[in-house]
């Protein structure tokens, strides 16, 4: 029987080994503290956060995200320890929400490892507060119980590690802060929340069997979707987005958790108290699935107000439910081993059955049950696979060109569009358990982040390695394709590419742009070029935000471009002094917000001599690599996703005819 908490109740632990399960409509930081019998932190070493997230007996996630699932194993804290609290954050110096009484009110489920639910706290009231001491664990006369606390924190989490006496509190919230934007700089975007809870059923991911048989709600699966129980400003709707994961819009009802009911049956995402305003998805045009058997997928069956924004929401709904299941399935693996290796120790720890027929039969038959589960738990995964594979088979050929591949027929019947589509396509992700399933990484527009194409040596996922000279010419090549695809996906006259060479090593990859004529100018040489180009940026940035921020944004100077600018930037930091760079990160923090984006091509080992004047800069911008690289993670339960790039296939002429014609759009535009 799940005990569901409120503010300063408590409930009994039966169990040592936990695992702590937060949702939250935006992305936040979850942290973990060990206190003594009066709740006091004795230092840093008894915090558990994304820069140090193992302590004894907790584990806690890398980054900011929107779920969490934080490891707890009271039997291995050490004795001092008469409190454990879970501290919640919102991510300091972002785009972001600043207070949680903006966002969805955080949700915190305490359950086994079996994934059945002890106790849970929907943590409500909070208004200014940025940091929240939302539950903790705490040991009384040999026994353990949790409370649900709630106290929350105007000051952050420097105030809240401040009261409760952690000696150089100021310091250690410094450093998870750092460690949290160097999380987001590797995160990939998720979608912005659903407009009026626009969400869809989709097949739940069947979970893996228990041991006793039966079909428990799998451990690591967060319990609140980021498609469900959001607030207006849907994939349909422009929205503010944050560098990394964007924020819902105020709400202080209670988040539910959807309910998977038997394996195979839909998820409900939606909020209970919410009217959904979206339009249903369109009725499937595929025969109806036999009794028994899964639906046939068909593309488009995602709500949403047109095609582009059906197939955008399920490309993301893909993405969620493959890192589901994927988790469901290392949940019931390491529940499978956890087992085993507790059997194991109950056979060693016995000195009559160490040894002899006995203690092998033991061992024997504890291997077999880890077997059995491991099958089941594969078996389940297969299934959820299969049927994502069937919807990709059906998806992919649908996509319009800015979501399709190079490769994809969209491209060969392309003409320049009359208006901006609601995403575009970076590349490919998949996971090593669905290595033949590739889910499109799209991206808003216009762009909220600027991107960095990391040309520095590097293995790739296959485990070959590429070396320096290859990696500059593919990273640059990678660029020119993303360039290519933004030029493409926008109506003509209203993106502009600027290109700074200072060296010239870009110009065999730069020649589709610079023969086909879709660049402003030619690219900019030497130091005087990346001066020139970097000041009129500059300018244009600090013009477009004086008019903006005082309100007369028509006053701008007759035949001013009021076109969004694209700056591709190769082979830094040569040609850049003090003042370019400088420049450079002006651009960057201030350039999005008014129509100028950044596209990095440069090895950020090369670039280490300006020291840490830089970081802001690499943090500020998505690192995408121009071979596969599992260096992305999603915002849901933090797999480690392997990033492929979207590149023209060798020989295709593609590229050429579409940038053809853009500049043919361009020279009639004007």
């Amino acid at each position: 029987m799940t005990a569901e908490l409120v503010r300063g109740q408590n409930h009994p632990l039966s169990q040592a080994r936990l695992e702590i399960r937060i949702s939250a409509g935006t992305p936040i930081v979850a942290v973990a503290a060990l206190g003594d019998e009066n709740g006091r932190i004795h230092g840093a070493e008894w915090v558990a956060h994304p820069g140090a997230p193992a302590q004894p007996g907790l584990e806690v996630p890398r980054q900011a995200a929107a779920d969490h699932r934080l490891a707890v194993d009271l039997d291995a804290v050490p004795e001092a320890v008469h409190r454990v609290s879970v501290l919640l954050a919102l991510p300091a110096g972002g785009t972001g929400p600043v207070r949680f009484g903006a966002v969805t009110a955080p949700f915190v489920a305490v359950t086994g490892l079996d994934g059945g639910e002890v106790a849970s706290y929907t943590v409500t009231g909070l208004e200014a507060e940025s940091a929240v001491v939302a539950l903790e664990l705490y040991r009384r006369q040999g026994a353990w119980k949790v409370r649900a606390v709630g106290q929350g924190y105007a000051g952050g989490l420097a105030e809240l590690l401040t009261d409760q006496e952690l000696p150089q509190a100021h310091q250690l919230a410094g450093s998870i802060n750092d460690a949290v934007s160097q999380g987001l700089a590797r995160s990939v975007q998720a979608p912005p929340p659903r407009t009026a809870d626009g969400d869809r059923s989709r097949q739940a991911a069947a979970p893996a069997l228990g041991p006793d048989g039966t079909a428990p709600q799998p451990g690591p699966v967060p319990p609140v979707s980021p498609y469900g129980g959001q607030t207006p400003g849907g994939p349909g709707q422009p929205a503010p987005q944050q560098p990394s994961y964007p924020g819902s819009t105020a709400d202080s009802d209670a988040v539910t958790r959807p309910s998977a009911a038997t394996a195979g049956g839909p998820i409900d995402y939606s909020h209970p108290r919410r009217q959904n305003a979206a339009p249903p998805p369109p009725a499937p045009t595929a025969p109806p699935a036999a009794p028994g058997h899964p639906a046939q997928p068909v593309a488009g069956d995602a709500t949403g107000w047109s095609m582009e924004e059906r197939l955008y929401n399920q490309v993301w709904g893909m993405f969620e439910d493959l890192a589901r299941t994927t988790a469901a399935y290392r949940s019931a693996v390491d529940f499978a081993e956890s087992r085993m290796d507790k059997e194991l120790e109950q056979v060693l720890s016995d000195p009559r059955s160490r040894i002899g027929g006995q203690g092998d039969a033991a061992r024997e038959a504890a291997r077999a049950r880890h077997a059995q589960l491991v099958a089941q738990a594969r078996e389940a995964l297969d299934r959820d696979l299969a049927q994502l594979a069937a919807e990709a088979d059906v998806v992919e050929p649908a996509l319009p060109p800015a979501y399709a591949r190079w490769d994809n027929p969209a491209w060969h019947v392309y003409r320049v569009p009359m208006e901006i589509p609601m995403a575009l396509r970076l590349g490919d992700l998949h996971l090593p358990e669905a290595d033949g399933i590739r889910i499109p990484m799209l991206v808003r527009l216009p762009l909220e982040r600027g991107l960095w194409i990391d040309s520095g040596p590097a293995g790739s996922s296959d485990g070959s390695f590429t070396d320096s000279h290859t990696m500059s010419r593919l990273a640059m090549e990678t660029a020119v394709a993303h360039a290519a695809r933004l030029l493409a996906v926008y109506p003509a006259g209203e993106f502009t590419v600027h290109v700074i060479d200072p060296a010239g090593s870009g110009a065999q990859p730069l020649a589709p742009l610079v023969q086909t004529g879709v660049l402003a100018a030619p690219p900019a040489l030497g130091a005087a070029g990346v001066a020139d180009v970097l000041g009129r940026l500059t300018q244009r940035v600090d013009l477009v935000q004086m008019a903006v921020r005082g309100g007369a944004a028509d006053s701008l100077p007759p035949g001013f471009d009021t076109s969004q600018q694209l700056l591709i930037v190769n082979d830094f930091p040569h040609g850049f002094d003090d003042r370019a760079v400088n420049q450079l990160r002006y651009l960057a923090d201030e350039g999005p917000a008014f129509g100028v984006h950044l596209m990095m091509v440069a090895d950020r080992e090369q670039s280490s001599g300006y020291g840490p004047l830089l970081d802001p800069l690499w943090r500020s911008l998505l690192r995408l690599t121009p071979v596969a690289d599992d260096h992305l993670a999603d915002p849901w339960v933090g797999h480690a996703w392997t990033y492929e790039p979207s590149l023209v296939p060798p020989g295709s002429q593609v590229l050429q005819q579409v940038l053809s014609q853009v500049a043919t759009a361009r020279t009639k535009h004007r």
